[in-house]
């Protein structure tokens, strides 16, 4: 079948190129189930037909765990009846069992309740999106627009080229002017517009040109930011051997300051220490014998109390390293 499909829409290519070679051909696409997956009444209506579907679905499973069970029992007791009566009761449940078999095909079957509801909620969605697409075909004068959800299988499809999102905008507005109640509502409905077509080859384009503009400019403040940067380096670089300069300068001069003070004050000490008296030799001389012997009294009691103290230091010392022994181990 893809085969055939495929066949046809390569014929369909050629023929739309040699009727329409000088005008290029404008083909389009839509995609049903996304459109149906949009469109809130069809997704309603979907959910109460699954409730119905599940509903008659735990029916069959009763009646069918009924019947198994209805098998058990006789087998249990095929020991206590005659033959007549088992016949009797497995003829009943073939036949209870016939009945739901024919039920579930009355409602799952390919012509069965499911089927057919299915194809009455397709049908009016479906007229309403061929009747949006042959709008659109129409005053957009496209040569062809596929549905990606069907057989018409697309290896590549352009986003340029869906038109889904317009389709259900033409659906939801139909439904719109349907559901108006006031005139004014009638109205706005009926003045509401499609939104224009999108020309995504223009747009890819000015892109394209915006990214390079960007592009430029994030290069040109790239290399501003460079040249600033080195700028701000070079300045600090001098302003550091400037400083340094300075700095030098200053200790040179303060050396040389220092030098020459110094020399002054080993001018001054020597000529004082030249015309100084002999401070200890008068002193000694001026001293009395009794305050020589009180000094060197106080001099070994002062020795006396550095030792003792030097001693309990020591003492003290070698107590709290044995305690700190103590507690290690």
């Amino acid at each position: 079948m893809k085969n055939k499909v495929l066949f046809l829409l390569t014929l369909v290519f050629m023929i739309s190129l040699s009727m329409h070679a000088q005008r290029g051909v404008r083909i389009a696409y839509i995609d049903t189930e996304y459109i149906l997956e949009n469109v809130p009444e069809y997704q309603e209506a979907t959910a109460q037909l699954n409730q119905k579907a599940d509903k008659w679905k735990n029916e069959i499973s009763a009646k069918l765990g009924s019947i198994e069970q209805k098998r058990k029992d006789l087998s249990n007791e095929k020991a206590l009846l005659t033959k007549e009566l088992i016949d009797e009761r497995e003829e009943d449940i073939a036949f209870e069992e016939k009945e739901i078999l024919d039920y579930q095909q009355k409602r799952f079957g390919p012509n069965g309740d499911l089927f057919i509801q299915k194809k009455q909620l397709m049908q009016p969605i479906q007229d309403q999106i061929f009747a949006a697409v042959q709008d659109m075909a129409a005053g957009r004068k496209y040569d062809f627009i596929f549905d990606k959800s069907s057989d018409a299988v697309m290896l590549f499809s352009a986003k340029r080229f869906d038109l889904s999102d317009q389709i259900l905008r033409s659906i939801t507005r139909s439904s719109k002017r349907k559901q108006a109640q006031s005139k004014a509502e009638r109205k706005a409905a009926k003045e509401e517009e499609l939104v224009p077509e999108i020309n995504y080859e223009l747009e890819e384009r000015q892109k394209a040109l915006d990214d390079k503009k960007a592009e430029r400019e994030s290069a040109i403040e790239k290399r501003r930011q460079e040249i600033l940067a080195a700028r701000e380096a070079k300045k600090k670089e001098a302003e550091a051997r400037r400083q340094k300069i300075l700095e030098e300068r200053e200790k040179a001069k303060q050396a040389k300051l220092d030098a020459r003070n110094n020399k002054t004050k080993t001018d001054d000490d020597q000529e004082s220490e030249a015309s100084k008296p002999d401070t200890k030799t008068v002193e000694e001389e001026t001293k009395t014998k009794a305050q020589l012997v009180e000094e060197n009294r106080q001099k070994k009691l002062k020795e006396r109390a550095d030792r003792k103290k030097a001693l309990e230091e020591k003492k003290k010392q070698i107590l709290e390293d044995r305690k700190k022994t103590k507690d290690s181990i």
